[in-house]
């Protein structure tokens, strides 16, 4: 009996530390580890286990080539998940998952910007106020611009022709394959 209260408290003292993260302070060398840095409101959230997604709409761009919109990708099954909610301003901090996302993770230094000061953990864990941490990238990292649209995205690439966009391709196939038969035959009537 010992022995399982001594197992059940290392278990309930690892999981209780499972969220904690390593403390940094914001400087060149923390904001280096990042791809993409901005500050924006969620637009919108898809909530599908460890492929969750919410979709922001930048107001301040820091760091990255991005477009107005842009998907942040999320693990909410996690213990430790990142409650994100649409219309809440964050800072994001994240590395390129694909071309035209991010993922970020619970440790990295995105922070939820709170109404009421008092209820910002995050000050409590970077020592800094949000609005010290917008100051401290709009000054160091400047503002930069947002492209118009992103030229990479991928989703109209495989999209199938409609039935006159098909009879058409299959017209033009078969006359060239005509026009292709007929010269290859008067060419070999030239040399024989």
């Amino acid at each position: 009996m010992k022995h399982l209260i001594i197992i059940v408290l290392i278990l309930s003292c690892k999981l209780s530390l499972a969220c904690q993260c390593p403390i940094t302070s914001l400087t060149d060398k923390e904001t280096n580890k990042y791809d993409i840095i901005f500050k924006g409101k969620i637009k919108s959230v898809k909530l599908n286990n460890t492929n969750s997604e919410a979709v922001f709409t930048i107001d301040e761009l820091y760091k990255g080539l991005l477009a107005q919109d842009f998907k942040v990708l999320f693990n909410d099954a996690d213990v430790c998940k990142i409650e994100m909610r649409a219309g809440d301003e964050w800072i994001i901090y994240a590395n390129y998952h694909q071309i035209d996302n991010a993922k970020m993770d619970f440790c990295s230094r995105s922070r939820k910007f709170f109404k009421n000061n008092k209820e910002d953990f995050f000050a409590e864990t970077t020592g800094i106020s949000y609005e010290e941490e917008l100051r401290y990238l709009q000054s160091n990292l400047g503002l930069h611009k947002l492209m118009k649209e992103n030229p990479n995205r991928v989703e109209n690439r495989n999209i199938l022709p409609t039935g006159n966009q098909s009879i058409v391709i299959i017209i033009c196939s078969i006359l060239g394959l005509i026009f292709f038969y007929v010269l290859i035959n008067k060419i070999f009537k030239k040399i024989s």
